[in-house]
């Protein structure tokens, strides 16, 4: 009997579903995070008669045929990259992206990475940095007799010295986007990495065409909506539980089989 294996295919990927709507709800408070969602795939079928075949009683093709399915899978879990909200922080190194685009994240020794968190600090030898301790691109250096730090939405760090009259430009801060950024590799910390499926990062400043402004003291929040994670658990859950009614079923009809007397 078939059902078997087809429902306890629903039951794996209703699992599936779950894990990943249980990741989203437990990075509700995560800092730039974008929630995922899980797509899934019929298996492939069991002909029995095939459409359009031709019917030997009428000698016409068969409008309908007969495919018997043989469950489900999970096919990919997408990433929904849409924007968060923005809280302000008061910390003058936190940073929000408004619009399209990723920090750049220098790792020594390693590829670089990106990331929409803008928790950013400032290290002892005054580099801003993530909050693993990893440069942000393009390696500004804050003074250490700095006063006060002042971002502007197109990227420019400018720092008052004390002693000087006028603001110093310290550098200008990179954005960088991707054609398909769903395809990006998450690797945990916030951070992601670049991948054939994402294509290749594209460098810019903020405010330029297909680039987004920085907020200077707020962070995006993630855009998970706990309410709507909550309906999809619970319609997961009840998915679950009927593919599990199905096994219980087809086991009182194999059952009924083997009880049969002759």
């Amino acid at each position: 009997m078939n059902a078997l294996s087809t429902a306890a295919s629903g039951m794996l990927a209703q699992q599936r579903n779950v894990e990943v709507i249980s990741n989203n709800i437990a990075n509700l408070n995560t800092v730039g995070y974008k929630r995922q969602r899980a797509e899934f795939q019929d298996l492939l079928y069991q002909t029995l008669e095939r459409p359009g075949a031709i019917s030997s009683e009428t000698g016409t093709p068969l409008p309908n045929g007969v495919q018997i399915g043989t469950g489900v899978k999970t096919g990919s879990v997408y990433r929904i990259i849409e924007q968060g909200n923005v809280t302000a922080t008061g910390n003058d190194f936190d940073m929000a992206i408004s619009g399209r685009g990723l920090f750049r994240v220098l790792r020594e020794g390693e590829e670089d990475a990106y990331t929409r968190a803008g928790n950013f600090a400032i290290s002892a030898d005054g580099r801003i940095v993530t909050e693993n301790g990893h440069e942000v691109s393009p390696g500004i250096t804050v003074p250490d007799d700095a006063i006060d730090i002042s971002i502007s939405e197109d990227g420019i760090v400018e720092a008052r010295i004390a002693g000087e009259q006028d603001l110093r430009e310290l550098g200008q801060l990179e954005l960088v986007t991707f054609f398909n950024e769903s395809g990006l590799e998450a690797i945990g910390d916030n951070l992601l990495l670049e991948t054939a499926a994402s294509g290749e990062p594209v460098i810019g400043n903020p405010g330029e065409t297909g680039f987004g402004t920085v907020l200077q003291g707020f962070i995006e929040t993630s855009n998970v909506d706990p309410v709507q994670e909550i309906t999809a658990l619970i319609a997961a859950q009840r998915a679950y539980e009927m593919n599990a009614r199905v096994i219980e079923t087809s086991d009182q009809m194999l059952a009924t089989n083997a009880n049969l007397r002759g």
